[in-house]
């Protein structure tokens, strides 16, 4: 059976029509082992970074650091990753809520970790745990980097388990855009205090 609109066959036995849908190209992986940073770079060690897909995907998998309590950002680059230092004008929040049942569920607006065209990393977490259980997991999407036109939009959202007298499940929730019209092609991601003890960060390709 198949469905047709217009005239046009959209699906047919189970199949898309060619020229429907999109498609996720696995690009590289890079793991952590006690680095200070995990950078993607256009053209470098097989990374593209460029204007072959108009949106970009990195996952983060059990992502957990040297030292207690600390960020885990990232930032963008115009300079083949000579600089890191992109503005960005974002806004950041985050619902949590604690291991202990009698603790009330909260959401906040973090302020603290917004930038206003500023040029510094941007919280992907804010105080992750450095205990055997404690990581955190997510997604950063980058929405055309290459254009010459337009700022770069992006959006995030990272899980992670908050170190505190109370361990809490955050889901932290960034969003925002590099205000710049020049293409970005590099991208890092590192600890705002000590290394990336281990975990795994891959970069997609979304056609």
């Amino acid at each position: 059976m198949a469905l047709i609109s217009n005239g046009t066959t959209i699906f047919d036995a189970g199949a898309m029509a060619s020229g429907f849908g999109g498609s996720m190209t696995f690009i590289k992986k890079l793991t952590a082992s006690n680095s200070g940073t995990l950078s993607f770079v256009n053209g470098a060690s097989n990374v593209v970074l460029d204007g072959t897909y108009k949106e970009y995907l990195f996952t983060f998998n059990n992502i957990h650091p040297v030292t207690n309590g600390t960020l885990f950002h990232w930032n963008m680059s115009i300079d083949g990753g000579t600089n890191y230092n992109v503005q960005k004008t974002t806004t950041t929040f985050r619902p949590f809520h604690y291991e202990t049942a009698s603790d009330t569920p909260e959401w906040a607006y973090a302020t603290d970790q917004d930038l206003a065209n500023g040029t510094g990393f941007q919280t992907l977490v804010q105080g992750l745990g450095n205990a055997n259980d404690e990581n955190s997991s997510g997604t950063l999407q980058l929405f055309n980097p290459s254009s010459t036109t337009f700022v770069k939009h992006f959006m995030s959202s990272v899980n992670m388990q908050h170190t505190s007298s109370a361990p809490a499940s955050v889901n932290w929730n960034a969003a925002g855009y590099g205000n710049t019209t020049s293409a970005v092609n590099a991208v890092q991601f590192k600890m705002a205090s000590g290394n990336i003890d281990a975990g795994v960060i891959c970069l997609y390709g979304i056609a």
